[in-house]
């Protein structure tokens, strides 16, 4: 399989831009990251995809803990700079603690804390599961997207008669797999 042509096909996914966070040695580290989901609702649980050459997953797996930051539209300088490899990330970007003490972006879309569940072995990457502690959601309302090589967003849709803030909701909770 080309990697090229591959990277260029699964391109036309769509997927949100997300910074994974812990806490090494009482300093934050972070990395961007677009492979992330959700993965159960019970028990809550999320997943990511770190590659095995991060230098950051080393220390969300010692950790055991991790938060989610899900980057809002106007996040892009945010994004690139984790995305980056020796950055450092944390200077000069405003933060918090999570609940439970990991660093959540200011400014994010939406957070989730958790703890790593499980690990699993994938190719070039690995699949990690953590189980969701709290989770919240900001004032935005638009997500930083990844599309093709490149960053784009979405707009609201126009809000039909019924419709909660400008979405449309599934019919039924159990509609999607």
């Amino acid at each position: 399989m080309n990697p090229s042509l591959f990277r260029q096909v699964l391109g036309h996914f769509c997927t949100g831009v997300t910074v994974v966070a812990t806490m090494r040695d009482e300093r934050p580290v972070g990395f961007a990251c677009q492979s992330f989901a959700a993965l159960s609702l019970d028990p809550p649980l999320v997943l990511f995809c770190p590659a095995r050459s991060s230098g950051t997953w080393p220390a969300v797996e010692r950790s055991g803990r991790f938060a989610v930051s899900v980057l809002a539209h106007d996040q892009r300088e945010t994004s690139t700079l984790f995305g980056r490899g020796g950055a450092d990330r944390f200077s000069g970007t405003r933060w918090r603690r999570s609940p439970s003490g990991s660093p959540l972006l200011e400014g994010a879309l939406a957070w989730v804390d958790c703890s790593l569940e499980a690990v699993y072995e994938a190719g070039d990457h690995y699949i990690a599961v953590g189980r969701v502690h709290d989770l919240g959601a900001g004032p935005g309302e638009r997500p930083l997207l990844f599309y093709r090589g490149g960053y784009t967003v979405t707009e609201p849709p126009a809000s039909p008669a019924g419709a909660q803030e400008g979405f449309l909701t599934w019919a039924r909770p159990g509609d999607w797999c």
